[in-house]
């Protein structure tokens, strides 16, 4: 049997339904399609893939990615991105510098990392 099959959806837990709905929907353009009792909210991405953010007293950034998207054209959806009201992150050290944008290239990879309001760092790259 094993996981190696199943579905996964990436859980996010923040500690302010209203701000995080304000961010993941008014900033990142998601559509929540089902909502718990509980408050939290599942947004569908592509491919049957999902993010699912849920209010939590013990919500707390872990500091590493949490989630990630994969596009075509990651410059052209930090534009977009950009546009909504989304601050990039910016590194200069390590394996990933950032452009003025927020865009890092790394031999064929390309990425971008931003902040949701909880400081849960989300991941854009290309396919």
């Amino acid at each position: 049997m094993g996981l190696d099959g199943a579905k996964v959806e990436a859980t996010i837990a923040v500690s302010d339904m209203n701000r995080a709905v304000d961010f993941y929907e008014g900033k990142l353009g998601l559509h929540g399609t089902r909502e718990d009792p509980d408050g939290g909210r599942t947004y569908q991405c592509g491919s049957g893939s999902s993010i699912h953010i849920f209010p939590s007293p013990r919500a707390k950034p872990t500091g590493a990615t949490a989630a990630g998207w994969m596009v075509d054209d990651v410059e052209g959806t930090v534009e977009e991105l950009i546009a909504n009201g989304v601050t990039f992150e910016q590194y200069s050290d390590g394996p990933f510098t950032t452009d003025d944008k927020g865009v890092a290239r790394v031999g064929g990879y390309v990425g971008a990392w931003v902040k949701d309001p909880d400081g849960n760092i989300l991941g854009i790259g290309n396919a």
